[in-house]
């Protein structure tokens, strides 16, 4: 995205008009029109329907009219074509205010050019709003949103176990937060699975948990612990139960948790939250050596539970384990953890809706509620104390991976609920961090799902007054 501010305060400057219309009222609208703007209209087949573009000529100049579903209920989206198919320049929307229409305008715009020029470059869509106190925060939110696809675009070798570290180094300055990195011996001690799970990697890409802490300026005692942990695993290869060269294919994106939980991080500081903030990334690649963890190992944890392993590539909740562990020590508020973690969620509910899980029904009504409320909607699935036998050991406290094929997300989310300390508030995200096929405002590649979500929920749970 371009470093300008794509959305700016409207002070009645010289802006090229849009016109928002839907198939319904597209034919009273265009009697105001003239013959030659009707005509304009026909030839470039535009009826009102969503995401349609129009150019309409006006004497010397021109406007713009865009199909969407209903004019007067805008949603995140309903503006994004605009915004891509639009020329460069400074845009007001007539008749009112764009309001949930910025978020879009401003993703639409996001490039991934790491490595190749657009070539489709085209200089930045500028939209005007009279709500000046809404531009910082709609600016915040496209920012973390890009974010995550930035993290998750980038291939493993560029954005490893120690480019998140640098990731959350540049974040911990920004917002002078504190960060502490655990590695090496003292990880393989404290953080027994993160570091069995990481320890094939090649030196660079060496296991690391990274932990962040932070709290406003004049902050109390008495103010509220919030933790936020991400999976980290910046490839996953599945170990040597070695995953199929498709199923390998996308695997720079299992880091898209850590991506989710380090975006989320970010606006808790931006939106300086009266809490005291502390980020977990268990920050790993799974990969293949002579010294990788194996399929019968048993594994000892954080928390002292022992694992057997079924399956290597059942590894996000183990490192995860290890994190919420170590979260839940400090006695949170609330816990949040975002995870790139079974296929099962998406073969439940495709690409487009993170799978929730939660212990309290409040907490997940909270963040359905709050995802409705800006396009960002989660789907809760269940966790069914019934399964939890599927994760029994004979020789060990528990296994890593159940032998059916039933309830895959549910079970890992049983799996994590083990390391969450008793009693605590705990919401998990099982997202995809991907979006496979391209919508306006969303291009194909790394995605946030559940972001938008979560941050409405916690500035209404933990107001800024």
């Amino acid at each position: 995205m371009t470093k300008s501010k794509l959305i700016k305060p409207d002070q009645d400057q010289d802006a090229i008009a849009i016109h928002l219309v839907n198939e319904a009222g597209f034919a009273d609208w265009s009697k105001r029109l003239s013959a030659g703007q009707r005509a304009a209209l026909d030839a470039q087949k535009f009826s009102g329907g969503s995401f349609q573009v129009g150019i309409v000529p006006n004497g010397d100049s021109w406007f713009a009219v865009g199909g969407v579903a209903d004019p007067e209920d805008l949603s995140s989206w309903c503006m994004a074509k605009l915004a891509e198919s639009l020329p460069e320049g400074t845009y007001r929307l007539e008749g009112r205010e764009p309001g949930p229409a910025m978020h879009g305008w401003q993703t639409a715009q996001y490039r991934f050019t790491l490595y190749k020029d657009d070539d489709n470059a085209t200089g930045p869509r500028v939209l005007l709003t009279k709500d000046v106190k809404a531009i910082e925060p709609a600016i915040a939110e496209a920012r973390a949103v890009n974010l995550v696809r930035r993290l998750v675009d980038t291939p493993a070798e560029d954005m490893g176990p120690e480019a998140l570290e640098a990731e959350c180094e540049a974040l911990a300055k920004e917002h002078g937060a504190k960060l502490s990195v655990t590695k090496g011996e003292t990880l393989e001690r404290e953080f027994p699975m993160v570091h069995a799970v990481g320890r094939a990697a090649a030196r660079h890409h060496a296991p690391r948990l990274l932990h962040l802490t932070w709290s406003r300026r004049h902050s109390k005692k008495s103010d509220p612990v919030l933790t936020i942990v991400g999976k980290g695993v910046c490839f996953d290869s599945g170990g040597l139960d070695v995953k199929s060269a498709t199923g390998m294919q996308l695997m720079k994106k299992d880091m898209g948790g850590a991506a989710h939980a380090i975006a989320l991080a970010g606006l808790v500081m931006d939106g300086n939250l009266p809490v005291r903030l502390h980020l977990f990334v268990p920050a790993v690649e799974n990969a293949i050596s002579s010294n990788s963890f194996r399929p019968g190992d048993v594994l000892k944890s954080r928390k002292g539970l022992t694992v057997e392993i079924g399956n290597t590539d059942a590894e996000g909740r183990l490192i995860l384990g290890d994190a919420l562990t170590r979260a839940s020590e400090e006695n949170p508020d609330l816990v949040i953890d975002f995870a790139t973690l079974t296929g099962a969620a998406r073969v439940a509910l495709g690409p487009d809706y993170p799978a929730l899980m939660t212990r309290r029904d409040e907490t997940a009504d909270a963040l359905i509620a709050a995802g409705k409320s800006c396009d960002d909607e989660p789907w809760r699935l269940p966790l069914p104390d019934a399964y939890a036998e599927w994760l029994k050991s004979d020789i060990a406290d528990m296994g890593n991976a159940h032998g059916n094929a039933f309830a895959g997300a549910s079970v890992a989310g049983l799996f994590l609920d083990r390391f969450v300390g008793e009693g605590l508030d705990w919401a998990h995200f099982d997202t995809f961090a991907w979006r496979p096929f391209p919508k306006p405002g969303r291009p194909k590649g790394g995605d946030a799902y559940g972001l938008r979500a979560s941050w409405r929920m916690l500035q209404k749970r933990y107001p800024n007054n």
